[in-house]
């Protein structure tokens, strides 16, 4: 199976978090969601892609390019220069 090409690192509390994702949802990106809450593996894999320091979530890995925080601007260009929104077949 094929690596995410976009993974979202959140916590239970981040309002922020769970509107990233409806957003990512809504435009039918394909996603996996990680809660470094619950799972401590994913704690560390999000602190290694950040240089071992957390300063807040989301952090959100696209093919490699780490955003921190819902910054919409900066994930949509990074969305769309991956080619990672569906186009709308109708």
């Amino acid at each position: 199976m094929e690596e995410p090409k976009v993974t979202v690192y959140s916590t239970n509390w981040c309002a922020f978090c769970h509107t990233e994702k409806e957003w990512l949802a809504s435009l039918g990106v394909q996603f996996v969601s990680k809660n470094i809450e619950d799972d401590l593996q994913a704690k560390d894999e999000m602190l290694e892609k950040v240089g071992g320091t957390w300063s807040g979530v989301p952090v959100t890995d696209i093919n490699g390019n780490i955003v921190i925080g819902f910054n919409r601007p900066e994930l949509e260009k990074l969305l769309t220069e991956n080619n990672l929104i569906p186009t709308n077949t109708n």
